[in-house]
């Protein structure tokens, strides 16, 4: 089954970084295509005139400048793509021209392709990054709930990923997401962790609640409540044909702060993303849905998928 991902391109050292990223982990993956998506702000308050003048232009010259400027980004990006092993078939791109913001843009992009994820390079979250870019990365998290988004920060090295294992039926789609986008990498390897905060625990959701997904007779077999589901998500990998040599199960954590946890444990065995599962848009603003926040607002040099 072909994979098709939606890649977001301004030209910056962080869409390059998003490139770099793909390089590595989907390069000889021939079912993976990327569509590479630039938007231009158009232009024209004032230059009604233009048009009077030249009923056959279609934007003003600014604006023209700019789609110009955005076409020499995707197609250094695409000549990237293909030096690095992807083929000239699997790349795609458009310069989108707008008159509203460049996240509604995105997003609509992303709503209507029928993608699998949607790749952002994000600025690291110094105040310069908070600034400049973090307005974009956080608008997409908050809304793009119809597919997965990956926001990678820094440079990726690693082709570990870290699942973060919750008992909600969330967590078992962030397995079943990344078992379908890494299972033709052979060097990919996915480590199971669960951290559970330091005053609390993880409650698990209605086993009904996993039915529709699932089914029962799965469900009946392999959820596992005493075991935080570690078993489940390591079946849910194994379905997809993920060799269980390549699954490792980490000892459970506990922290004050999850999201400072899996970022530690991250780094601590040398991953280079976090996959999480995270509530529906009306359920967002739970403790799930704050990990996945605080964890974006803290990840650096690491890249971080959100599903659901």
């Amino acid at each position: 089954m072909n994979k098709k991902v939606l890649v977001a391109i301004d030209g910056s050292v962080y869409s390059l970084n998003s490139i770099d990223y793909l390089i590595r982990l989907f390069h000889d993956d021939k079912s993976f295509s990327l569509h590479l998506f630039a938007v231009v702000s158009q232009t024209g308050a004032g230059q009604n005139w233009m048009y009077e003048v030249d009923p056959h232009r279609e934007h003003t010259p600014l604006t023209e400048q700019r789609r110009i400027t955005a076409e020499k980004y995707l197609r250094d990006a695409k000549a990237r793509l293909m030096r690095n092993g992807f083929s000239e078939e699997q790349i795609s791109f458009t310069a989108h021209i707008t008159g509203s913001q460049l996240t509604h843009a995105i997003h609509h992009e992303a709503n209507k392709g029928g993608y699998d994820a949607l790749v952002i390079g994000r600025r690291g979250m110094g105040k310069v990054g908070e600034l400049f870019f973090g307005s974009v990365s956080a608008f997409l998290v908050e809304k793009c709930h119809e597919i997965p988004i990956w926001l990678v920060d820094g440079e990726i090295s690693s082709n570990r990923f870290l699942l973060a294992v919750h008992c909600q039926p969330q967590s078992l789609l962030a397995a079943d997401h990344v078992a379908f986008m890494a299972k033709s990498n052979p060097e990919a390897e996915i480590l199971l962790y669960h951290s559970n905060i330091l005053f609390g625990k993880d409650q698990l959701a209605n086993p009904e609640d996993f039915y529709e997904i699932w089914g029962k007779e799965w469900c009946d077999q392999y959820l596992d409540p005493e075991n935080y589901l570690f078993y489940a998500h390591a079946q849910v990998l194994k379905d997809h044909g993920i060799d269980p040599k390549r699954i490792t199960q980490l000892p459970m954590g506990r922290n004050l702060y999850v999201s400072r946890d899996l970022i530690k444990q991250a780094k601590k065995h040398k991953c280079g993303t976090i996959v999480m599962g995270r509530r529906p848009r009306a359920a967002e603003k739970g403790i799930f849905g704050g990990v996945s926040d605080q964890t974006l607002q803290q990840a650096q040099n690491l890249a971080l998928w959100l599903v659901g």
